[in-house]
């Protein structure tokens, strides 16, 4: 049976001091629901119902409220704070922010390398009928 006395706290310690994981009662997590569910319409409706903005604004205000949308997640659901027993949590999270925008940025300078390396304006395009394939192409050069 557990009892204060036998390992010298009681469980309602467990819970508000559970080493940095900063627990938040149904509240923050009502919030946070109503607020992922606000954002995700708010970035719906203007792809769903044309006309509602121009063109050239959808995507930066998807983008913006794809970023608001994870620090709500963050703070109402992961309960992540700036508090210093968050200090591990936070650093873990930001190494691995660390570890995505290395692996996007740097595949899409390959990719843009790469594309940039086969376009070449000054490299003529090479026919590929009339040179003597073995597909059965056109064999009068030879």
């Amino acid at each position: 049976m557990d009892h204060p006395a036998l390992h010298g706290h009681s469980h309602k310690t467990h819970i508000e001091g559970s080493g940095g994981a900063g627990h938040a009662g149904y509240g923050a997590y009502g919030v946070g629901f109503a607020l992922s569910v606000i954002l995700t319409v708010a970035a719906f409706y203007p792809v769903m119902v044309p006309g509602t903005l121009p063109a050239g604004w959808i995507a930066p205000l998807i983008a913006t409220l794809a970023v608001v949308q994870i620090f709500v997640h963050l703070v109402c659901f992961l309960h992540m704070s700036a508090g210093s027993e968050q200090r591990w949590n936070v650093t873990a999270f930001g190494f691995a922010l660390l570890v995505v925008f290395i692996l996007i940025g740097g595949s899409l300078w390959i990719m843009r390398s790469m594309s940039q390396g086969m376009a070449d304006p000054d490299v003529p395009a090479v026919a590929t009928q009339g040179h003597g394939n073995m597909s059965g192409g056109n064999m009068n050069g030879m």
